[in-house]
């Protein structure tokens, strides 16, 4: 993620907190029950999405693990390919032999 998309990302929040206290004003809330309504929203968001952070990261869901494997099963992959068929029945070989 860009910087500029962490500025647009925290503006966008603040705009929602705001827009948040707006409207809970105008269902009929007074000004400071709004404002701790629209702040607990806020914060129950913030919690939320601290959680699934930690559940992805603590699973290795994260993009950084995810491109890490996309690139080494590429790399197998191409060096699959590039095997004579004399070295891919060494390889089976030697597999068949493991699993035994």
């Amino acid at each position: 993620m860009r910087r500029i998309d962490i500025i647009y990302l925290g503006l966008g929040i603040f705009l929602a907190g705001g827009l948040a206290y707006l409207l809970l004003q105008l269902v009929g809330l007074d000004s400071q029950q709004a404002g701790i309504w629209s702040q607990a929203l806020l914060v129950f968001g913030l919690v939320g999405w601290l959680l699934t952070y930690l559940f992805r990261a603590g699973t290795k869901q994260m993009t950084y693990n995810q491109q890490l494997k996309d690139y080494e099963d590429a790399v197998l992959e191409k060096r699959l390919a590039e095997m004579t068929p004399e070295e891919l029945e060494k390889l089976q070989a030697e597999i068949e032999a493991e699993k035994k």
